[in-house]
């Protein structure tokens, strides 16, 4: 994984202010940037949040606590937010953000096209990088990518996912990049069987770009996606397991160093890898 240098001695940290500082991957990341090299957590944004501070997960040090995006960059000046939230909330904050000349890197799914599309324009405007991925894990950014390259020479795909069951949106965003990946090379739809006769409806999944995408969501899973791929006589199966949110964290840092140096929107991180 390629990263731009950190700030060497003498030159001033990278300056984070993380947007769902509360959240599960919220406080993993800030945890990260407090320990990475070369960046400060300067501040967390918790909607409805209480109190004034938050602390890292072992009590070492504090942040000063928002409750919203446009107050936390005003008064902490960070260089880059690094947003986990939900969709409606997230674009308001990456609008906020890159108005005010701070790059963003974002791993919030489910913003419309149209909402992405205002906040490329207002980035460009104002000469700074968004980067958004669905995942951070490099494992799974890593099957997206084998996706891209597999499609064509396949006749059937489907994927199944399981993730915890908090999780807020089904199907999950990684499902939906690799979908979108699978159909990318391809010049003919895939093929989708459907039955002629549907006792319980939705039986065979949701579809995106003609592959079938079956969501789990229970105890005991974190994050999990399965691509099958079948052709005449044969299947290729590929998987990716997330056994712990540490995985992200190489990845949300890379993109920390990296959108720096990107003007506009950036969709995937597999973009600022050597792929």
């Amino acid at each position: 994984m390629t990263s731009q240098p950190t700030p060497q001695a003498g030159e001033n940290p990278l300056r984070v202010l993380i947007h769902g500082v509360s959240g599960r991957m919220g406080r993993e990341t800030l945890a990260a940037v407090h320990g990475a090299p070369g960046m400060d957590a300067v501040g967390g944004v918790r909607l409805n949040g209480r109190g004034n501070t938050f602390s890292l997960p072992d009590g070492t040090a504090t942040v000063p606590l928002y409750t919203d995006a446009a107050t936390a960059i005003k008064e902490c000046h960070p260089q880059v937010m690094v947003d986990f939230s939900v969709a409606d909330i997230s674009a308001t904050a990456m609008k906020a953000a890159v108005s005010q000349g701070v790059h963003v890197v974002s791993g919030t799914t489910g913003i419309s096209d149209a909402g992405l599309q205002e906040v490329d324009q207002l980035a460009k405007v104002n000469n700074v990088g968004v980067l958004l991925a669905p995942n951070f894990a490099i494992g799974a950014v890593l099957l997206i990518h084998l996706a891209s390259t597999l499609g064509r020479f396949f006749d059937f795909a489907e994927i199944v996912e399981a993730h915890h069951e908090a999780k807020l949106d089904a199907p999950s965003g990684t499902s939906i990049a690799i979908a979108r990946a699978l159909a990318s090379e391809r010049t003919e739809p895939f093929n989708r069987p459907m039955p002629d006769t549907e006792p319980i409806p939705g039986s065979r999944g949701a579809e995106q770009d003609g592959v079938s995408i079956h969501a789990m969501r229970m105890q005991g899973r974190l994050a999990h996606q399965e691509v099958i791929l079948g052709t005449l006589g044969q299947t290729l199966t590929l998987r990716h397991d997330t056994t712990g949110r540490e995985c992200y964290m190489p990845g949300v840092l890379t993109a920390i160093r990296q959108v720096v140096q990107c003007k506009g929107l950036v969709v995937g991180l597999e973009k600022l890898l050597e792929l």
